[in-house]
């Protein structure tokens, strides 16, 4: 499937570029949440008509997201979790927890489908992850795991 990108998407390309997707991802993803258009010569007449806005918007969202990042970046967050004696949690962390400790934190909003972890974590211990806001601004956390101190 031949699509138009209405916005610079990592790995993919930048906006007004004329990229092949396969068609589950094309329609189901890029299509449906407005990120591109079908190839055709309207659509590509429209896009180069309003690049210039198109290009605009982009930068509003990416210092949007700068704001954001500046304040996740670098930053630690510490999970307190019931493990087993050699340290296994009984059920692993996953992104939708990490956002909802970095809502109550920072208060800054971050997607579980922003976060990317590099390892499971279903241990105790330090690990890194990165969160992807935009395909230009990434930020680094660290989430540290430790156990529950019995009474």
């Amino acid at each position: 499937m031949e699509i138009i990108l209405l916005e610079n998407i990592l790995n993919l390309g930048n906006i007004g570029d004329k990229v092949k997707v396969k068609s589950g991802y094309g329609r189901n993803y890029l299509l449906k949440k407005g990120k591109a258009l079908r190839f055709n010569k309207e659509n590509q007449e429209l896009v180069n008509k309003r690049k210039d806005e198109l290009n605009k918007k982009n930068l509003e969202v990416k210092n949007k997201f700068k704001e954001i990042a500046k304040l996740v970046n670098n930053k630690k967050f510490l999970f307190n979790k019931e493990s087993k004696e050699n340290g296994e949690l009984y059920g692993s962390i996953k992104p939708k927890e990490i956002t909802n400790l970095i809502r109550e934190k920072v208060k800054a909003e971050v997607s579980p489908s922003q976060i990317i972890l590099k390892d499971e974590l279903n241990k105790i211990g330090i690990f890194k992850a990165e969160i992807n806001f935009h395909s230009e601004v990434k930020a680094n956390i660290s989430i540290q795991i430790d156990k529950i101190q019995s009474k």
